[in-house]
């Protein structure tokens, strides 16, 4: 197996894969991800080919567009690995990977546990985060035809993961239920230290979202 090989035919099978991706969930999602997990494996005693291929293809069928099914991005990078001639134990773990690294609502808890993992999973939850983060958020609402902000309707900070999956409350919530949450969900310092940051530059927005709403500003 020729491992800068197996990375470059990675590269391209997301690319294509996700050719047409929403916008917050397509390549250019994907590239920083990668790009984050490279930086956060500088500190960290990990296996870098298994972070670069969990990263490239931990949303390679992402749940939310496949009609909540969680099984179909696992199947489609085994097979692709397969072909790749990945080594089983190689593969095996980076569909954990792919099988663990999602947000769910966080209330549910972790079956599998690595340094590879969480070092994909603080790349991840950073592009939920700052000024990506917000775009992302936005851009996902629109998608799914989701009120900006309603303030009748409060964030639910207790769903369970199929209440999670199946929420279809305004875009704001979305910040409370999650956005907000992760500074203090990861697991490396580097990750936290990019958190810390992107995580003040969303309460400093939603400080003026809501003065703005308000008509104070």
């Amino acid at each position: 197996m020729n491992k800068p090989e197996v990375i470059k035919n990675t590269v391209e099978f997301v690319q294509k894969t996700l050719a047409d991706a929403e916008g917050g969930h397509d390549w250019f999602h994907i590239q920083r991800v990668y790009n984050n997990a490279k930086l956060i494996a500088e500190g960290e005693n990990a296996n870098r080919f298994i972070v670069k291929l969990g990263a490239l293809l931990h949303d390679i069928a992402d749940y939310k567009f496949h009609n909540g099914d969680e099984s179909k991005g696992p199947k489609m990078a085994s097979e692709f690995l397969g072909i790749q001639e990945v080594p089983e134990e190689e593969k095996n773990h980076v569909i954990k990977i792919i099988e663990n690294v999602s947000f769910k609502g966080g209330n549910e808890k972790q079956s599998f546990h690595s340094i590879e993992l969480k070092i994909v999973q603080d790349a991840d939850r950073l592009d939920a985060l700052g000024a990506i983060g917000i775009a992302r958020t936005f851009n996902y609402g629109g998608f799914k035809g989701r009120a900006l902000y309603d303030p009748g309707i409060k964030p639910n900070l207790n769903m369970t993961k199929e209440e999670y999956k199946a929420s279809a409350a305004p875009t704001i919530n979305h910040f409370y239920e999650k956005l907000l949450l992760l500074k203090d969900l990861m697991n490396t310092e580097t990750g936290r230290e990019i958190a810390e940051e992107r995580h003040r530059f969303m309460e400093n927005y939603l400080q003026q979202f809501y003065n703005e709403w308000d008509g104070l500003t």
